[in-house]
């Protein structure tokens, strides 16, 4: 059978708590009966010394002298010391009940002639207890003896153990009851207490749910607190979030690759369709088929660029020294056309970031200068540390950027429609370089080169930046 973690919860608290008022009500038990034992041994022992004191000061009231009767001593006792609660007193004389209390007792013992008949036969201070209608009734029988008179006494304490005993089941029973009402209302504001604390995760279930039965990634759940459970709720949250990014990136690169791919794919059925047997029409249609196979490799690997983009691991940090990396590029970049190269400025400085990923990007400026200059334009690489920020640079001295596109041409498949050979590559290069620099908390942008032409700004914080010496 299916128990709630609710219901375990109350459970298992109900259980420790009942173990722990039972132990404690067995400790409370023992300890009261063992005190009770030692209260009833010390007060039988008691009266036979405050009988010893009585008799050796005890004076007869006629002549003022000491007592010389054994039954006026033992009825003088009597007289000046009264029994407490469930306790009684009387005196044998002649191996027959004397005298007794005042306050009638639970069960009078003096009349049991065989009772007092056994208890006259002490020759001693002795101890025993007897079975009466009110239960065990412990007794002391306390021998006494006066100079000058031959008759035998005995003083007789009885305390009734049962009624003491009685009264600590009555408080123990109390206490047991009140521990049970003590659990009832535990366990209720347990189950309340375990509700409100459970229900962020029944939430969290009520969500999965409903997320696995739609495409629905939206959802959140809203848990005030800051406590553990709180915590497992945020977690959610946060994970419902990465999903929701990695669904948005597959739809994205699915829209994308399906939009960008439909026209290669279109043309290469087109011109397959249509190639006759003629060596030389064959041979024409295999390279435009090779060329726009080419071309849809390129836009894959973009496409498969900014989709790891947004995702976890897109970078490998490490400390990159932004003077080897501009240098590095300038050198690397000096392959792709005959132009003026140039590095404007370096930064003596490291920074913790991807150097293939900030390569990346610099090359995809470097390439789309060239696209857009002729052969010995100016294009300049540079890097430098400004305003608390670092600045990488590719600026070329072709037509510019208008305005009005600088913001747009970083979009997807987006072509620049006022600089020469626009309409070559796929519009995805800019949109890689502005991933990579959103990948690592910075921006890209466009302005006006010095002189004319366009620069493109990659501008990165400065996590930890170590100055070179």
């Amino acid at each position: 059978m299916r128990v709630s973690a609710r219901a375990r919860i109350v459970g298992w608290m109900l259980a420790v708590v009942g173990l722990a008022l039972s132990v404690a009500i067995f400790a409370t038990w023992t300890i009261l009966l063992a005190r009770l034992d030692d209260r009833m041994t010390h007060e039988l022992g008691n009266e036979v010394d405050k009988l010893r004191r009585y008799a050796a000061t005890a004076l007869d009231q006629q002549t003022g002298r000491k007592v010389t009767d054994v039954r006026d001593l033992l009825t003088g006792y009597l007289a000046v010391n009264a029994p407490d609660r469930w306790e009684t007193f009387f005196s044998i004389v002649d191996g027959r009940a004397d005298r007794a209390t005042s306050v009638p007792p639970p069960v009078p013992l003096d009349g049991d002639a065989e009772l007092v008949a056994d208890m006259a036969e002490a020759t001693r201070v002795e101890r025993d207890e007897v079975e009466t209608s009110r239960g065990t009734v412990q007794y002391a029988v306390i021998p006494v003896t006066v100079a000058g008179d031959a008759r035998q006494g005995h003083l007789v304490v009885a305390i009734f153990y049962d009624l003491h005993r009685d009264e600590i089941v009555d408080a123990v029973r109390v206490l047991g009851l009140s521990a049970l009402a003590a659990m009832a209302l535990a366990g209720a504001a347990g189950w309340l207490v375990a509700g409100q604390v459970l229900a962020p995760l029944r939430l969290v279930r009520q969500t999965a749910e409903q997320i696995s039965d739609s495409t629905d990634l939206t959802r959140r759940l809203d848990v005030p607190g800051d406590d553990d459970v709180a915590a497992v709720a945020a977690t959610f949250n946060h994970m419902l979030d990465r999903l929701e990014q990695a669904f948005v990136v597959q739809r994205h690169f699915m829209d994308d690759a399906g939009h960008e791919l439909r026209t290669p794919i279109t043309v290469i059925r087109g011109h397959l369709e249509l190639m006759g047997d003629d060596p030389a029409d064959r041979a024409e249609t295999l390279a435009l088929v090779t060329d726009e196979l080419d071309r849809m490799n390129r836009i894959v690997d973009d496409l498969l660029t900014l989709a790891k983009a947004e995702q976890p691991g897109f970078l490998a940090l490490d400390n990159v020294e932004l003077a080897d990396l501009t240098v590095s590029v300038v050198a690397k970049a000096r392959a792709l056309g005959a132009r003026t190269w140039r590095v404007d400025e370096v930064a003596e400085a490291k920074l913790p970031a991807d150097r293939q990923r900030l390569t990346q990007a610099l090359m995809q400026l470097v390439a789309n200068a060239v696209r857009h200059t002729a052969d010995g334009d100016l294009i300049a690489v540079g890097s430098a540390v400004r305003d608390g920020r670092v600045e990488l640079w590719v600026r070329d001295s072709g037509p510019g950027v208008p305005t009005a596109e600088r913001e747009r041409i970083f979009g997807r498949f987006v072509r620049g429609a006022g600089r020469t050979g626009a309409h070559d590559g796929a519009g995805l290069g800019l949109a890689i370089v502005r991933s990579i620099a959103q990948a690592h908390g910075g921006h890209v942008r466009v302005t006006d080169a010095p002189g004319g032409g366009a620069c493109f700004v990659m501008s990165l914080p400065m996590w930890e930046l170590w100055r070179l010496g």
